[in-house]
């Protein structure tokens, strides 16, 4: 069976990427507006628009200053021997399916106001591993430890991505059918954007 690798990396660069550029364009934009507001004698409107321009320039350059943390390779991968993060540059991982309980996912739907009055939803999604036998698991697998939960699972946030659920969903029932627990809905949560 060929393995089911979802490309983390690749998924949050572009995001980072298009954010960044998004909110750089507009910051600089907004400084133009503001070099104009002050040559036109507008102090308020001058250093209003100086504010949001070096807040949004702000954040362009967050974007590129983190791009090369956040563009790093990072794969969750699925395979006959069990699952594991693929991450050469930071904590890697990998849990034998035998070593496992049971497996599922778990999402948070959450419906952000934006102040334009117009809802979007936003779906948070997480792998939950749960252990076959905690006691062990724990000390046969420290790589998972920032991971750790109170009630003993092992969450892995994937962040918003509706889309992973089905491919997750496959890839756990095409190696481990008898370990899927489902999709756990954890209701919804608002905010403002």
């Amino acid at each position: 069976m060929t393995p089911v690798v979802i490309d983390i990396g690749a998924r949050d660069t572009r995001r980072v990427l298009i954010g960044g550029a998004v909110a750089g364009v507009l910051g600089v934009l907004a400084l133009f507006g503001a070099f104009s507001a002050y040559a036109g004698g507008s102090a308020v409107g001058g250093t209003i628009a100086l504010v949001i321009g070096v807040a949004f320039t702000g954040i362009g350059l967050l974007a590129v200053a983190s791009w090369k943390k956040v563009s790093r390779p990072r794969k969750l991968v699925f395979e006959p021997q069990g699952v594991r993060w693929d991450d050469p540059q930071g904590s890697p991982w990998a849990v034998p399916w035998a070593d496992l309980g049971a497996v599922r996912i778990s999402r948070t739907v959450e419906r952000v106001v934006r102040l334009s009055d117009a809802l979007t939803r936003k779906t948070m999604v997480r792998l939950d591993l749960l252990p076959a036998y905690p006691g062990p698991f724990a000390a046969r697998h420290p790589g998972l430890a920032p991971l750790a939960r109170p009630d003993g699972t092992y969450r892995l946030p994937l962040g918003d991505a509706a889309n992973l659920v089905p491919v997750i969903e496959r890839a756990v029932l095409a190696f481990a059918p008898g370990l899927y627990r489902g999709v756990q809905d954890e209701g919804f949560t608002v905010g403002l954007s």
